[in-house]
């Protein structure tokens, strides 16, 4: 066997062996002098066993040997000069002159190995170009990614979820939170939530409201002010009619109701804005900006008193069913004759092609649209947000030789001289802006209509920070006129109110390659570019309050609006942040209410359908959240007494308030009926009532007739008998340390607890007992069940079988209790909607809502000079703390 391996070892040619020379077996066996001429000497034994003559051959011819020697010699050096594929020139090197250098640079090399590493460049450069000329069947992911289809893959995934514009630049920075059939951003991946405060405190924050709906009702201003008084109330603050917000120069905020059903039927908050009055005409534009968690019902309400049933005809053209057909999954040998969108989507076109977005009426000739998302709405907050916009937008040049005729909306603007003149009075009030110190200073709700030039051409080179402007104005006279008096009604006025101009706006948008190539053709980099007649965009600015209620920090949290049409969303976001604003979510808005003291939509209006429906959705989630820790790290609500912790029963906390206090009530308000849902107390002068009672007293007041009345339980009485079964929304400031966190119970002080905290203003407070765990056995019987006994019957007092599952899910609570008011050692007022530390204040602040009737049963029953104290306690803790009751009106 041996043998034989080394024979074949033998046989075996060399990889490089020239044809010309042959080794063959054949010469063996010839005589001794032949063999060493013919085929040449070779050392071992023979193929069939036998051995070579041991004897030295008698003679040899020197030709011969001479021959057979230079023909080994000369394959031997071929073979050493012509290295294989997948060897390299290299191999001819001494190990100590190899260098990694010399494969890029073929003369490092010496000249004699030169030749042959050009020779082995130029066949690797032919094969690659060989390799790319020949396509392989199976694409690469990154060809089968390429531009066309990523825009297909985005319309569809747009069925389900809205995209807003500035999506892709959100969703490399932002966690997304899918919510009211749009994707938004929530919370940053990064840690800003200290730097958004100190954005919103001393910069600007900057958000993308483009979310909201936006619903457009045109015709005359008496049918339009008629059919919207139904659904508001004069009782809760200024209406649709109010005149600051008629003539076009504000913007106005309104509670909705069901119509004819004040005060119950809430919907939600809106805000609104009309157009300016036109000269000679009765017509009027309103919009209103509504949650997207109100649309269908506000909507359909909106019809109902405008009595618009009757469809227009204009529908939204959108070929998203073709488009998402065509971006299917396709075979591998499509030949891709499938026409692609060249744009991306816009507006709100994910609906199917056919739906109505208009209606009119025919008896009032009132016309209700539906413009969502046909608006950009951007929202700045902070004191330096009107310097940001004044740095970032640049009023439109009136140059007529840059403007091509008939070919933009500008165009037709710029002959009327009478817009022209607007627009001059606009840009002379927008560049007053620069002297003002704060946003702060400016009137709440003013509104300001403007046409700029395309940001783009005026970004900036690199990112950089806005500061305030300590000089003066030149023009101190005219800043202080527009701080007192603000901006004027016809200034208000913007092209952005017309379909058409939006319409042109949008398609006519110079894309960011021609961009790009007019900045490759400046002569000095960086420089400014010259604006053409397609970069006129007008917008609206709307001055937002900030807070108005109560003494503390007012004014802060104000800014401004910034509305766009459709399409322009990243050519104005991107400069924005190139100016040093701080991006925030849906977390930094809810963050902004409670700051500012004000309920947070849907959060915290349990009254509206989109807020019950909330809070069931919180109620699963903080559920879900509850079952995934393990049963040893779960709170234990029952021993805590808590009985609410995922979800407040705000019907019950009334009623049983409510059936509390008829026991001592007169016979004659004890006959009432009340309506058997309740209500959240917005009536402003029942608010300004309460407000006064829960302040304790500080020195004396005069008194006028617009002073509010005394405390007593006469009046008491005649306001529990109309608002008893109504929550109101308060302000909690702890007098010590704690934080209060999300669904804290409100609880009565008795009167040692009062004691106390009259001795020691900082007490931290009394504590609950803990409760005996009375599910613990059922929990035991449940997980090993008992034989059953036909004798034994349940209890009257025992729970039903249903509470029990329920309770032993859930860890609250049994319902066989007494109440929700009597659950603990202390009475429960309410529960807390919003609680944390508040950066603003320096200490633990909540926002919760209590009864009417409750609080009222306590400040009767507390001194005047603690009137308003309350004790608060998290669900997870035992510990009571003590606050103070606040309702800022």
């Amino acid at each position: 066997m041996m043998t034989g391996a080394k024979d074949r070892m033998r046989e075996k040619k060399m990889k490089n062996q020239p044809r010309n020379v042959v080794y063959s077996n054949t010469g063996r066996t010839a005589g001794r002098g032949q063999g060493s001429q013919a085929g040449g000497w070779v050392r071992g034994h023979q193929t069939g066993g036998q051995s070579y003559s041991q004897d030295l051959p008698k003679y040899i011819t020197a030709c011969h040997f001479a021959r057979a020697r230079a023909a080994e010699l000369n394959a031997m050096l071929k073979a050493v000069s012509k290295p294989a594929g997948s060897c390299h020139v290299f191999n001819a090197l001494p190990k100590h002159m190899r260098r990694r250098a010399m494969s890029h640079t073929s003369k490092r090399l010496p000249i004699r190995l030169r030749e042959g590493a050009q020779r082995l460049t130029a066949r690797s450069q032919q094969a690659t170009q060989k390799e790319k000329q020949q396509q392989p069947k199976n694409k690469s992911r990154r060809a089968r990614r390429r531009h066309g289809n990523l825009l297909l893959e985005f319309n569809r995934r747009q069925r389900k979820n809205k995209w807003l514009e500035t999506h892709i630049w959100h969703v490399k920075r932002f966690h997304m939170l899918k919510r009211w059939k749009y994707c938004l951003p929530h919370t940053s991946t990064a840690k800003t939530f200290r730097a958004s405060y100190r954005a919103m405190n001393t910069h600007a924050l900057l958000q993308d409201l483009s979310y909201f709906c936006c619903l457009e009702l045109q015709g005359s201003e008496e049918h339009i002010l008629r059919a919207l008084a139904r659904m508001t109330s004069k009782h809760t603050g200024p209406t649709f009619a109010a005149a600051s917000c008629l003539s076009g120069a504000r913007q106005g905020n309104v509670h909705l109701y069901r119509a004819d059903q004040f005060p119950h039927g809430s919907l939600g908050s809106a805000d609104f804005l009309w157009r300016p009055r036109a000269p000679d005409t009765t017509h009027r534009q309103l919009w209103i900006w509504i949650h997207p968690a109100l649309k269908q019902d506000v909507l359909s309400e909106l019809q109902l008193v405008c009595q618009c049933f009757q469809v227009v005809s204009n529908y939204k053209e959108s070929h998203l069913v073709e488009e998402v057909s065509a971006g299917r999954k396709r075979k591998r040998d499509d030949d891709g004759d499938i026409e692609r969108p060249s744009k991306k989507l816009l507006g709100d076109v994910t609906q199917p092609a056919g739906t109505p977005v208009s209606w009119n009426s025919s008896e009032t000739s009132v016309t209700i649209s539906d413009l969502t998302m046909e608006i950009l709405r951007y929202r700045l907050i902070g004191p330096l947000a009107h310097r940001v916009l004044t740095d970032t937008l640049q009023p439109a040049n009136e140059d007529q030789e840059s403007l091509e005729p008939q070919s933009f909306w500008w165009t037709n603007h710029s002959r009327d001289q009478r817009l022209m003149n607007l627009h001059r009075q606009q840009a002379e009030i927008f560049n007053l802006l620069r002297g003002v110190c704060s946003t702060a200073e400016l009137s709440a709700g003013c509104v300001l209509g403007l046409t700029v030039d395309d940001p783009r051409l005026t970004l900036p080179q690199k990112r950089g920070k806005i500061t305030s402007d300590l000089q003066q104005s030149t023009d101190d006279r005219r800043v202080r006129d527009l701080i007192l008096r603000g901006v004027a009604a016809d200034c208000s006025e913007s092209a952005v109110w017309d379909a058409s101009v939006r319409d042109n706006v949008t398609h006519n948008r110079m894309s960011e390659q021609e961009l790009n190539r007019m900045r490759s053709e400046l002569l000095v980099p960086g420089s400014s570019l010259s604006a053409a007649a397609q970069s006129r965009v007008p917008v609206l600015l709307v001055h937002h309050a900030g807070r108005m209620r109560g003494v503390e920090r007012l004014h802060w949290g104000c800014g401004w609006d910034l509305l766009l049409p459709k399409g322009w969303g990243m050519a104005f976001w991107v400069p924005l942040v190139y100016r040093g604003v701080r991006v925030g979510g849906l977390h930094m808005s809810l963050k902004h209410s409670q700051f500012k003291g004000e309920p947070h939509f849907p959060h915290d209006y349990p009254d509206c359908p989109a807020g019950t429906l909330f809070q069931s959705e919180q109620e699963a989630e903080l559920l879900e959240k509850f079952k995934r820790r393990p049963p040893s790290k779960r709170t234990n609500y029952i021993k805590h007494g808590c009985l609410a912790p995922f979800i407040c029963p705000w019907q019950q906390l009334a009623e049983e308030w409510e059936e509390l206090l008829k026991l001592n009530e007169e016979p004659a308000s004890s006959c009432r009926t009340e309506p058997p849902d309740f209500t959240v107390l917005r009536s402003v002068k029942v608010l300004r009532q309460l407000s006064s009672w829960c302040r304790p007293p500080r020195g004396q007041r005069a008194s006028h007739r617009n002073s509010p009345l005394p405390l007593t339980h006469v009046t008491a009485a005649a306001l529990r008998q109309e608002w008893g079964r109504s929550l109101v929304w308060v302000r909690l400031r702890l007098l010590s340390k704690g934080q209060p966190a999300l669904h804290a119970m409100v609880c009565v002080p008795t009167t040692s607890d009062l004691q106390v905290l009259l001795k020691d203003g900082r007490s931290s407070g009394p504590q609950e007992p803990r409760h005996k765990d009375h599910l613990k056995d059922l929990r035991k019987c449940k997980a090993s069940p008992a034989p059953k006994n036909k004798d034994s019957t349940p209890k009257d007092s025992d729970p039903p079988p249903s509470v029990i599952r329920s309770s032993l899910v859930r860890g609250v609570w049994p319902p066989p209790l007494p109440s929700v008011l009597s659950h603990c050692s202390r009475v429960t007022l309410g529960w807390v909607q919003q609680g944390d530390f508040s950066l603003a204040a320096g200490s633990g602040e909540a926002l919760a809502f209590i009864s009417v009737s409750g609080l009222l049963h306590t400040l009767l029953q507390q001194p005047r000079e603690q009137r308003g104290v309350v004790l608060l306690r998290n669900p997870s803790s035992l510990q009571y703390r003590y606050a103070q009751i606040s309702i800022d009106i």
